[in-house]
């Protein structure tokens, strides 16, 4: 009989700011889980090996002249190969995250009373928007992106029931960071150089929504504006 399975924790990014704390909380959590639904990265090809022995920094896609590896604190230097596969993990999981984040400020601002949901009530910056949907609806968008974020952890992590204490957190030795066999549109090169070209594209946008997240955040929450009234400006 198979054992259940519990969804991992990871780590949600957290602002503190006087101004609408409780939104932005809201935000980053529906955010990040409806990230871990959207995995859109191809899963990887038979041409890559994906066991634990084989995972090291120096063939990691992502790497892009002129930067080059770019670890200046040194973290994958003092990785194990387990530990690496957990950051690549979470690197991509909030990539995805991050993505659908930047997304939704511009085309919930842009729609913004005059969309059919919610008799197009819901106006202001898009941190403010959470905060302004019905608890139920809430409730039931958590719980579908939730059970799909169980799906990805039974898909890529050891169950609980078998991790010794000190290894919280293990991946499976045949996963590779972030495929979880999700494909619809069948984008999958099976070249597997090609398939590390798409990979390092994946990233290098996660990356800089990351950073576009983290600042639509910061913006809207210093002055209370929205993204697209500050382009207007």
């Amino acid at each position: 009989k198979k054992r259940s399975y519990h969804a991992h924790n990871f780590i949600l990014p957290t602002i503190y700011t006087s101004l609408h704390t409780t939104n932005m909380f809201k935000l980053a959590l529906i955010s990040a889980l409806a990230g871990s639904a959207a995995a859109f990265a191809p899963a990887q090809t038979g041409a890559r090996s994906t066991s634990l022995n084989s995972f090291s920094a120096d063939d990691l896609p992502g790497a892009l002249a002129p930067m080059g590896f770019f670890d200046p604190l040194g973290f994958a230097e003092k990785a194990d190969e387990a530990t690496l596969k957990r950051y690549r993990e979470a690197e991509v999981t909030h990539g995805r995250v991050s993505m659908l984040a930047v997304i939704g400020f511009l085309v919930g601002e842009k729609v913004e009373g005059s969309s059919f949901l919610f008799d197009a009530s819901i106006s202001g910056p898009a941190i403010s928007h959470p905060g302004q949907v019905p608890v139920g609806y809430s409730a039931i968008i958590i719980a579908a992106i939730g059970f799909a974020e169980l799906q990805r952890a039974k898909t890529g992590f050891v169950d609980p029931a078998d991790v010794k204490f000190d290894q919280a957190g293990a991946l499976n030795s045949d996963y590779y960071p972030g495929d979880i066999g999700f494909d619809p549109l069948g984008l999958k090169p099976d070249d597997a150089e090609e398939l590390d070209i798409m990979i390092t594209k994946e990233l290098q946008n996660g990356r800089l929504a990351m950073l576009a997240a983290a600042g639509f955040l910061a913006q809207e929450a210093v002055d209370g504006k929205g993204i697209l009234e500050h382009f207007s400006s």
